[in-house]
């Protein structure tokens, strides 16, 4: 069994047998009498190397077995393992040759947060988002079948990931085409079964193995024969299987169900995926697993252990503490208790996001107010749509990155239909060490061509909770995104009062150069105005746009410069060109965002420093436009 760990260790662990199996290939020239220790290893190196710079945690401690298994049983990277999420690949990037780089994870320039295909052959596929893994197993497993090749296809998917349509479609398709793939449903909550033990591990021996499908087969081959005998025997067959086994479901949809099995039984595994590695048709593994297995701390307190930020050096002097104002995130959850206290149609929701967007305390006061949908983005916003039919209120709790995935019913099923639906969007422009798959890039640009869209992006926290108000009274659909972490520790007003649709304000004024912020861009901005002596706008909505004020600013300033944390392609600063090209103002408009490129993961400094949106970068773009335009 595996060993299980109290501290995160400081120094590095001797591992000999770890140190003998940097690659999958040198893993499978082990004996398999070594694999618990190099388990034992493995999720000791993996404590250190999270120490030391923070990330996902409490995931990949609860696949150390599995990992270890898939790599010795199958033949990667010829055989294509897909990791769903990738929270849980930590393990998976320390046994593909990439251990000594692991110090590098989720800093600028070394390794991502997720696979990533350009980073390893072992990484087949880019994740990031829940619930693709089954589909794009799928693919591969079909691609493999068309161009002749023999090679296996797995897929490693969680319990909560499999709650999103998206892994049903796939489920549901798979034995359509007859696929030869194995989809591992690693289940580290007990949320489908706690049918574990030696029974169910015994259980699933029998049915993955070769003798027990020859049997089925020549079976079938004499049953069939014989009028309705194969059908009266392969329903008794179900029958017999359902009452020990919880794979039902499955087995209707098509897939050869296994398990459970202990996720953590290291020559159960073994043998049961050599059993179903050469099974045709599509098969399907239940594992149960202990999400931080392993670590005692993290076993005790999954959710806080879920990700941890990098330990400091003994000894080392205690950084810095910086303002200690409300994240973002707190702000909204004050301001939905406090909305909900006043109106009793407000409604609740969010996908599988009640820690990070912070509606605990809102979920534990109105309880029959607050849905958890699971992963299911889509279903969230209609759901939203069905409650706002019958004139309640709902608010949903999404990040900017989710959203895209429910892009459809946004617009079919709440913007056509224009309801009384307010999306709170959270983690809106870049959110560093996660990456590209993690960013909110484009909701200003795929928002603001949606006809009826209230769109807000406020610059400081009180901003932000008198745009919630806004948002939530105003008749159609809004939206307020704000960044991930905490803003300028402005003084929040305790009221709820909404603030004037379509108002920008004029922060400081210059001349000669307008600076136009959408967002949390501002105090970098005013910095620059002193800087250039320019006037800085906070246009606070993006839709509908100051027209005013942005007719006056034209007559009155020699350039325009509009400044947001996401993509200027289409985005707040499109708008504002777009706007004054429909009035027939000629004006040079300098536009700050972020590029036509994915923004590697890094610190969010240097993400902003690298997209110009640091205070030094607005002014040095300002300057060097108004050399170009000889206005210098």
């Amino acid at each position: 069994m595996p060993k299980t760990f109290h501290e995160i260790p400081r120094v590095r662990p001797a591992t000999p047998v770890l140190d003998r199996a940097a690659t999958p290939e040198q893993l499978r020239r082990l004996g398999e009498a070594e694999l618990e220790e190099l388990a034992n290893e493995l999720r000791q190196e993996l404590l250190y190397s999270v120490g030391r710079t923070g990330g996902h945690f409490g995931a990949g401690l609860g696949v150390i077995e599995l990992t270890i298994a898939l790599h010795y049983v199958y033949d990667t990277p010829d055989d294509r393992l897909v990791w769903d999420v990738g929270h849980q690949a930590y393990p998976h990037k320390i046994l593909t040759g990439r251990r000594e780089r692991m110090g590098t994870l989720r800093q600028k320039e070394g390794l991502a947060a997720f696979p990533r295909r350009s980073e390893s052959e072992y990484d087949t596929f880019g994740v990031g988002h829940s619930s693709t893994s089954i589909s794009a197993a799928l693919g591969m497993a079909v691609a493999a079948r068309l161009k002749g090749e023999q090679r296996k296809s797995i897929a490693v998917i969680g319990d909560g990931a499999l709650t999103a349509g998206m892994a049903f479609e796939a489920l549901n398709h798979a034995p359509e085409v007859g696929a030869n793939m194995l989809v591992v449903l690693n289940d580290n909550d007990m949320s489908i079964s706690r049918n574990v033990g030696g029974l169910s591990n015994y259980l699933a021996k029998i049915l993955s193995s070769r003798t027990y499908s020859s049997m089925r087969e020549g079976s079938k081959k004499i049953l069939s024969r014989l009028p309705g005998a194969w059908e009266i025997a392969r329903r008794t067959e179900e029958y017999a299987k359902g009452m020990l086994v919880p794979g039902t479901l499955f087995e209707e949809l098509g897939w050869n169900y296994i398990g459970p099995i202990d996720g953590h039984d290291l020559p159960t595994l073994i043998a049961t995926l050599r059993n179903m590695r050469d099974l045709d048709g599509p098969q399907f593994l239940h594992v149960v697993t202990k999400k931080g297995k392993g670590f005692a701390p993290a076993e005790a307190d999954p959710i806080t252990w879920h990700a941890i930020s990098k330990l400091e050096p003994v000894g080392a002097p205690p950084a810095p503490k910086k303002p200690s104002g409300p994240k973002y995130s707190n702000v909204f959850g004050q301001w939905l208790c406090d909305m909900a206290a006043t109106d009793p149609r407000l409604t609740g929701i969010t996908p599988a996001m009640k820690e990070g967007s912070d509606l605990v305390a809102f979920s534990e006061r109105y309880p029959q107010r607050y849905f958890d949908v699971a992963i299911a983005e889509q279903h969230a916003v209609t759901l939203a749509a069905g409650m706002a039919c019958e004139g309640l209120k709902p608010v949903v709790a999404i990040y900017s990155t989710f959203l895209q995935r429910a892009y459809d019913q946004l617009i079919h099923d709440v913007a056509v239909q224009n309801l009384d639906v307010l999306f709170a969007i959270d983690r809106a422009g870049l959110v560093g060490e996660d990456g590209p798959t993690h960013a909110g890039s484009f909701d200003l640009s795929y928002l603001r061509c949606i006809p009826g869209m209230l769109v807000m992006t406020p610059s400081d926290e009180n901003e932000m909770r008198r745009m919630l108000t806004t948002g939530y009274h105003f008749e159609g659909p809004a939206a307020v995104r704000y960044p991930r972490g905490s803003g300028p520790n402005a003084t929040i007003e305790p009221g709820l009062e909404p603030l004037e649709i379509g108002r920008a304000v004029v922060r400081r004024q210059g001349s000669k150069v307008a600076l136009l912020v959408f967002g949390v861009q501002l105090p970098e901005a005013l910095q620059v105005g002193e800087a250039l002596d320019a006037t800085v706008v906070d246009m606070r909505f993006v839709k509908p746009l100051d027209k005013a004020l942005l007719r006056e600013l034209a007559d009155s300033h020699e350039l325009l410069v509009t400044v947001e944390e996401n993509s200027i392609m289409g985005g707040a600063g499109s708008a504002v060109a777009e706007f004054l090209a429909a009035e027939g103002v000629l004006r040079p408009i300098l536009h700050l965002g972020l590029p036509d490129y994915y923004v590697e993961h890094a610190k969010p400094s240097e993400m902003l420093a690298e997209c110009g949106l640091d205070a030094a970068g607005i002014e040095a773009a300002v300057r060097k436009r108004l050399a170009a335009l000889g206005k210098a």
